[in-house]
């Protein structure tokens, strides 16, 4: 059974990753196959359809929903703005009218004879998908979009907050143990994206907001102080829609775990250059990891392609991702065939690893993820 799919988490510094940049519904593509693009590029834009808005016309002019019509003083598909006369009474006598003005600006769409409503669709929303990234245009998706590829450093994270961003890398400790705090911060940081070591400080986070960072990136995060900044506990939804100024990334976990070796240094081997930052994480059906892409044209020789996951082999290096040795790193170095018994009495496959420190433990299949490089 070594060859059991297990999650993966890819860390590298040379591979091959591409993003579909797809609109929510059809629209008008901008680029085209072979074009070069810069993380700002737009590809492609529509409009959504505005929000459909009700006018009581029947209850506010005091008549049956059938008199309506009669009283209209708009026409269906007329453009009205708020305050425009749309419907009038015929009063007593030719006095004593009631008026109704509209509330909303937008396209008369249609009146109901039965509730006597007017309904009024406000001015399309304009969505355009940005390349996210720079790269290349390998596809494009006829009225919907494009597939971008790059080149370079992928660091995927185990969660996030904070949408799509972009900015330079400064790291800005001394060592992957290091907690980033507010002393950590330079007024020069503005549109950067800073990394960490162990873990941050709330005070961190809201100096990092304060002089515009772009990002963070840190080994591990603590729930109640994204609980703080953000205002509400965030739950076990998909993130990345925080309406938040900077996007925050854990590499490792929660609590304060330093940030594995490898990846601090290929941060430090990357500063100073541009990169791509998302904190969406969806860690049920359909996993998102939060990422750092690091776009390196200059890169030459055959580079990797990211993949969410993979089969389990002597040497493969994991992460534990359950308790007791939640967030370590080590190297698998053995692959019993039996199932052994863990504390609820389940049977399970295990594996042996080797942990940083030396340690060889046992631990279930399940509980690990593979560290892709």
């Amino acid at each position: 059974m070594g060859t059991a799919y297990t999650p993966g988490l890819t860390v590298s510094r040379d591979q091959i990753v591409r993003k579909v940049r797809r609109l929510p519904l059809k629209g008008e593509v901008l680029v085209s196959s072979g074009q070069s693009v810069e993380p700002d590029t737009v590809v492609a834009r529509t409009q959504l359809p505005g929000i459909l808005q009700t006018i009581k016309l029947a209850e506010k002019l005091g008549v049956e929903p059938k008199e309506v019509a009669s009283l209209l003083k708009v026409n269906i598909g007329d453009q009205v703005e708020v305050g425009q006369l749309v419907g009038e009474s015929k009063g007593l006598f030719g006095m004593f009218k009631s008026t109704v003005a509209s509330e909303y600006a937008g396209t008369v769409e249609a009146l109901s004879d039965v509730s006597g409503h007017l309904l009024v669709r406000e001015a399309p929303i304009p969505v355009e998908i940005t390349a996210y990234m720079k790269g290349q245009i390998v596809e494009v998706i006829p009225e919907e979009g494009a597939i971008v590829e790059t080149r370079g450093g992928l660091v995927q994270g185990i969660f996030g907050i904070g949408g799509e961003r972009r900015g330079a890398i400064r790291v800005a400790v001394s060592s992957p143990d290091e907690i980033l705090n507010e002393n950590h911060l330079r007024q020069d940081d503005a549109g950067k994206i800073l990394v960490g070591g162990a873990g941050l400080t709330l005070q961190a986070i809201r100096a990092a907001e304060k002089v515009a960072a772009a990002g963070l990136v840190v080994g591990a995060l603590r729930d109640v102080d994204i609980t703080q900044y953000l205002g509400y506990d965030i739950g076990v939804a998909i993130t990345g829609q925080e309406a938040i100024p900077l996007t925050i990334v854990a590499t490792e976990g929660f609590g304060n775990l330093a940030m594995a070796e490898r990846t601090f240094n290929l941060f430090k081997e990357f500063e100073g250059r541009d990169a791509s930052i998302n904190g969406a994480t969806q860690i049920r059906a359909g996993v998102i990891r939060p990422e750092v892409i690091i776009p390196n044209p200059s890169a030459t020789g055959s580079a990797g392609t990211t993949s969410s996951g993979g089969a389990l082999d002597i040497g493969s290096h994991i992460r534990v991702i359950r308790e007791p040795y939640f967030g370590l790193i080590g190297e698998v170095v053995d692959l019993p065939p039996e199932l052994h018994v863990v504390e609820s009495g389940t049977e399970v496959r295990v594996l042996k690893a080797k942990l940083a420190d030396g340690r060889v433990v046992l631990v279930p299949r399940a509980n690990v993820e593979i560290i892709a490089s």
